[in-house]
């Protein structure tokens, strides 16, 4: 917890006074840590002044105290990545048989739901197949009702057996040859519904195939416009989900054994962050550049997150606990050496400390602060800048 202006006040008054005259008295104990006797003396042989109080308005400097004490740390390290469109959520719309464009109905950038129609083509092929199936059914009905007055006239015993088995195997033929032009029509998307309905069409409409959109999402590709001609097979539509995206790093060799599934993720953006979990790592590695891929599976509700973006993704790689840690902006540098402010009774002081740890927020120390000792956490730039002007003779002597 950060210590108030008055507690300061105090402490670098009347309590700095007390503590000044117990140890000229002989009464005061030593300090609790025989570190911090060696860091005061270092500091005095290094000839390091202090900042008095006079020269330093606690408000105006935003001057904040707070307490040494332990804390952990949490290692991180950062990769290059790349978002892409979640394969999971992405489809190609391509017609299962030549024809005509009749009509286009969406464009580049247009959302769709699943089952919208995106396209119609006129086909000759779908024709064909479609009075196929309608032929079949015709000669289904008849043959069904041949073989109805062959099996009646046989139990009559007024045609022969061979009359009423040639009519039996022409109504199966029938059957089969209706369910081969049915399969066919199955295999280009038209329900069984739709096909039963094909006798209520008109002629009309056997030539018309509908492209629909296969999910729900944004039109990302197209190639098709009214009146082309379009080949079976051939991708005329990709719509993507871009409600999520895939965020895939590139994990270095030597950092392979620690990514694993589960990890948390930070993906930072040119504008914005977001946290993630590592969904799948790559068993393999690849060849050309020596390097494993994690992927990570972002929520995109606003569409920040978009396909061909480069970012970085930080992953923690471990976490370690210290004794003493401090903010990176109570850490500053003076004679090339890393230094703390602590509050004496003379004022401020810049104390060297050792740094064992770094974060970007957080410093662990070795040496230099104690447990439980007062330092400087805001403000030490300010009291840096204020003894770096006395030193070259701006500011005012103390």
């Amino acid at each position: 917890m950060w210590i108030n202006k008055a507690y300061m006040l105090a402490f670098l008054s009347a309590g700095l006074l007390l503590i000044a005259t117990g140890c000229q008295s002989g009464d005061a104990d030593p300090p609790p840590e025989s570190t911090t006797e060696a860091n005061h003396s270092e500091s005095e042989a290094d000839h390091l002044e202090a900042v008095s109080l006079e020269q330093v308005d606690l408000e105006d400097f935003a001057i904040e105290l707070d307490t040494a004490g332990p804390g952990t740390l949490a290692f991180t390290k950062t990769f290059p990545g790349e978002v892409r469109v979640n394969e999971d959520q992405f489809a190609h719309v391509v017609p299962r048989l030549s024809g005509i464009v009749r009509e286009v109905y969406v464009t580049l950038g247009d959302h769709v739901e699943a089952g919208q129609l995106m396209a119609v083509l006129e086909s000759r092929e779908l024709a064909e197949l479609k009075a196929n199936y309608l032929d079949a059914l015709a000669r289904l009905e008849l043959a069904q009702a041949t073989y109805e007055r062959e099996a009646r006239l046989y139990r009559e015993k007024v045609s022969s057996e061979q009359e009423f088995l040639e009519a039996r195997q022409a109504l199966a033929e029938a059957q089969i040859a209706l369910r081969s032009a049915a399969q066919k029509l199955l295999a280009l998307g038209f329900s069984r519904r739709y096909i039963e309905a094909l006798p209520d069409q008109p002629d009309s409409l056997l030539r018309i195939y509908e492209l629909r959109a296969p999910i729900r999402g944004t039109v990302v590709a197209k190639h098709i416009v009214q009146g082309e001609a379009v080949e079976a097979f051939t991708t005329v539509f990709t719509v993507a989900d871009l409600s999520t995206v895939w965020v895939d790093l590139s994990i270095y060799q030597q950092d392979l054994a620690r990514i694993r599934e589960g990890q948390r993720v930070t993906i930072l953006g040119l504008n914005h962050q977001e946290e993630g979990i590592i969904s799948y790592v790559q068993p393999l590695v690849e060849e050309d550049r020596r390097t494993g891929l994690a992927r990570v599976v972002l929520p995109n509700p606003h569409g920040l997150w978009k396909p061909g973006l480069f970012v970085t993704g930080q992953i923690m790689i471990g976490r370690q606990r210290y004794e003493v840690v401090v903010p990176r902006g109570a850490i500053q540098t003076m004679d090339d050496h890393p230094i703390v402010f602590v509050p004496t009774p003379e004022g401020f002081v810049p104390r060297r400390v050792q740094i064992a740890a770094e974060t970007d927020s957080l410093i662990a120390l070795a040496d230099g602060l104690a447990p439980g000792e007062p330092y400087v956490v805001q403000g030490a730039f300010t009291l840096k800048a204020e003894l770096e002007k006395e030193e070259i003779g701006e500011g005012h002597g103390h």
